[in-house]
Formats: C-alpha cells, sequence, structure tokens
C-alpha cells in the first residue's frame, strides 16, 4: 500500500513538479519529510484511562506507538503542574509515513460526513501542511463500541518545500481533495 504512494510519487508527481516549477535537479523537488499526528488532552491530567485510551487509539491509526507528551510549566488555571501529561503524538517518516498517507487520502477523508474538500489555507509559509480532525471514526481501524469519548487530533505534513504555493502542488498530485475557494 505505501509503495503505492511512494512509486506514484516518483513516477508521475516528480516529472510533473519539475516542468511546473522549472526545476534544474531532481533534489530541488520538494518531498515528504514526515507526519505528525498530535493530540492534546486536557483531561487527561485528572483521567489516566482517557490518556491511555488515547494512546491504543493513536497505535492503531498509525501502527507505531505514540509518545505521551508533558507540560513543560504549570498553568494554574488548567489545574496543571510541570511533568503532568497533557497530550499524545505519533510521527511517521518514510513506508509508515506513504501508509498513512494513503489511507488518509483514500479512506478516511472521503469518510467524512458533507465532505468537500480540505482547506487550502491550512499551510504555514514554509509549504507545511495541517490538518484538524474532528473525530476519530473516521479512521476505518477504530471500532465504535471500543471507543469511550470522541476526540478529534491534528496532522501535520512536513514537506521539503520552499513556499505554501509548491507544497501545496505536491500534496495535490499526491491526491489530497483541496476545496475550490
Amino acid at each position: 500500500m505505501a509503495e503505492q504512494l511512494k512509486t506514484f510519487y516518483t513516477d508521475k508527481v516528480i516529472p510533473k513538479l519539475m516542468e511546473q516549477f522549472e526545476y534544474g535537479n531532481i533534489h530541488q523537488v520538494p518531498k515528504l519529510v514526515k507526519v505528525t499526528i498530535n493530540r492534546g488532552l486536557g483531561e487527561a491530567s485528572q483521567n489516566a484511562k482517557a490518556l491511555e485510551a488515547s494512546v491504543a487509539e493513536l497505535a492503531t491509526i498509525t501502527g507505531q506507538r505514540p509518545v505521551v507528551t508533558r507540560a513543560k510549566k504549570a498553568i494554574a488555571g488548567f489545574k496543571i503542574r510541570q511533568g503532568m501529561p497533557v497530550g499524545a503524538m505519533v510521527t511517521l517518516r518514510s513506508e509508515r509515513m506513504y501508509a498513512f498517507l494513503n489511507r488518509l487520502i483514500n479512506l478516511t477523508l472521503p469518510r467524512i460526513r458533507d465532505f468537500r474538500g480540505v482547506s487550502g489555507k491550512s499551510f504555514d509559509g514554509r509549504g507545511n501542511y495541517t490538518l484538524g480532525l474532528r473525530e476519530q471514526l473516521i479512521f476505518p481501524e477504530i471500532e465504535y463500541d471500543k471507543i469511550d469519548q470522541i476526540r478529534g487530533m491534528d496532522v501535520t505534513i512536513v514537506t521539503s518545500a520552499s513556499t505554501d504555493e509548491e507544497g501545496r502542488a505536491l500534496l495535490k498530485e499526491l491526491g489530497m481533495p483541496f476545496r475550490e475557494n
């Protein structure tokens, strides 16, 4: 599955982007660096079960064990002390990254109710794209009966592109369904 997207990138996307942006060298073509899935859990400081369930869900979705993120400093208003768990994140590279992106683009995003495409404005100025998902049920790996609460997550796709235009062109060629604004 991951090989499909990778071979598609090398066979179809690289020549198209070289022609579009007139690169002189194949190494100038933007490529995917990593995909980071992050989930913030405010209730994790009081509820250890929520953290365990969230870690298990992210592991099921990505095929890789997440890292528990901890608070860098205490925030009294949120009842958080330094070192308390506040979320979980996974960084995917190479084969797992391509496999996850393939599933995200072809299986998961079309399962969103009333889906018209993802926003084309969520680039950071350096060619990286962040996508917020409201619920974990859109992933086919998650069973409805097993979840205790609906939680969202952020998916950040890091590319080697230097501009948003190049990053958008790369993701569009890979099949990311951008909304026509």
